[in-house]
């Protein structure tokens, strides 16, 4: 269980374990924010669903998250000009502003400390990226603006300004999102076939499914192994810092994340692939130290994110042989408001409505991406590392994690504790020592 400053202060209801078998007409696998926001709004269509978790709701990356409620996903909309074109830059924004609208009104609900906030992407060197950004920006019709000079204690070259964006207690939202929800927890899906899932303790059938799992678990469909690689990252909540007044990330892959909450300042960054070495919660002490000499961290904490090959999430049919199976997959870091757009394209397509969202982030779309290459490539030498231990879900090499004491895996992301039982997906079961 991740220890957040979310965690220390949410109360999230507590479920049942599910003995024996069930039926349902729409089953959710996976209790974090997709999984939670799917089964609200079935239940709220009239749909009959259920929810299992294998474990606690919101235990793995949803209680990681810093909890951003934003369409800027960091220097996205020129890329997405340039490799798809204006109708799906504008598509994609659309999504994620939808979604950013539907927190603002369900939140006026659930007391969970949502804020407006304007976003910031910056860069420390590149104020070409950045004029790039803001001229793909202005041909979809977003209003954005660049800032010379943000309020950041270290020179940048710049930042593209989004207005009225938000944040919020991402727990404290999803403990009332649940409540009346029919979810079971400490509930495993081992197995998978149409129409039906096999537990620990029984069988559940359902015409439809929704694999919210953060990673898809059934390996032989899809070709997720390929889609996806995992990331970790790393946050430290610091006392006796300043507000930061908004919402700050680098546009860099060695940039910080900067945001104000609880009275402490969320710094983010450290990252790297997971199984790879990083900066880490080391990266984000040194920059403290650096930037704000008074501050004390008072909690760290670390999470993962599925990452796709063309930087647009996975969401819709599971797999050309996969009847009645949805996937929800690689939000790219960017899973509040992923998950929200998630949700309503996943409820559209398990009622059999039509979706403006479908063509785009459809699973089936090509793999030709250049990310494929370095895939693959971490595959084969991991599997061809002859060391032991290995990880059960497709044989890859583990590596030891120091900072964080759990073997992880380059290949697809799997972690587990030191001696051995599983921490995170897609691998379902314990490490071969």
């Amino acid at each position: 269980m991740i220890d957040s400053i979310w965690t220390r202060t949410a109360r999230l209801p507590r479920f049942k374990r599910l003995e024996g078998d069930l039926k349902t007409d729409v089953l959710v696998i996976g209790g974090g924010i997709t999984g939670l926001l799917c089964a609200w709004m079935l239940k709220r269509a009239g749909a009959d669903c259920a929810v299992v978790e294998a474990g606690r709701i919101c235990g793995g990356t949803t209680g990681g998250t810093t909890g951003k409620i934003t369409a800027q996903h960091g220097l996205i909309y020129r890329r997405l000009l340039r490799e798809f074109g204006p109708e799906a830059a504008r598509l994609y924004r659309q999504a994620q502003e939808a979604a950013l609208e539907r927190y603002r009104a369900l939140c006026r609900e659930t007391g969970c400390d949502f804020e407006e906030r304007d976003s910031f992407v910056y860069s420390l060197t590149n104020h070409q990226a950045l004029e790039e950004e803001l001229e793909a920006l202005s041909r979809i019709g977003a209003p954005a603006v660049l800032i010379r000079e943000p309020p950041l204690p270290f020179p940048v070259a710049g930042a593209v300004q989004f207005p009225r964006q938000a944040q919020f207690h991402p727990l404290k939202f999803l403990a009332a999102i649940a409540k009346d929800l029919p979810v079971y927890e400490y509930t495993r899906v081992l197995a998978w076939q149409p129409g039906s899932v096999r537990t620990e303790r029984g069988t559940i059938r359902a015409e439809k499914m929704i694999a919210a799992t953060h990673f898809p678990f059934v390996s032989n469909h899809g070709a997720y192994f390929l889609k996806l690689y995992q990331s970790r990252s790393y946050v430290v909540a610091l006392e006796n810092a300043p507000d930061v007044g908004g919402m700050y990330v680098g546009a860099e892959k060695t940039g910080l994340s900067l945001r104000s909450a609880e009275g402490l300042l969320l710094l983010g960054g450290g990252g790297h692939r997971t199984g790879k070495k990083g900066g880490g919660w080391q990266e984000l002490e040194d920059a403290a130290r650096r930037y704000y000499p008074k501050a004390r961290t008072v909690c760290r904490w670390a999470a993962q994110d599925c990452m796709s090959l063309d930087g647009i999430p996975y969401v819709g049919r599971y797999g050309g042989n996969t009847p009645g199976l949805y996937a929800a997959s690689g939000f790219n870091k960017w899973g509040m408001t992923g998950a929200m757009a998630a949700a309503v394209l996943l409820t559209d397509l398990v009622l059999g409505r039509e979706s403006l969202y479908d063509g785009l982030f459809d699973p089936g779309r090509t793999v030709l991406r250049p990310q494929l290459a370095v895939n693959l490539l971490e595959s084969a030498v991991n599997l061809l590392t002859p060391t032991a231990p290995r990880c059960p879900h497709m044989g890859c090499a583990l590596k030891y994690n120091r900072q964080e004491h759990s073997w992880d895996c380059p290949c697809h992301g799997s972690r587990f504790t030191e001696d051995g039982k599983v921490l995170d997906g897609p691998a379902n079961g314990d490490k071969h020592m």
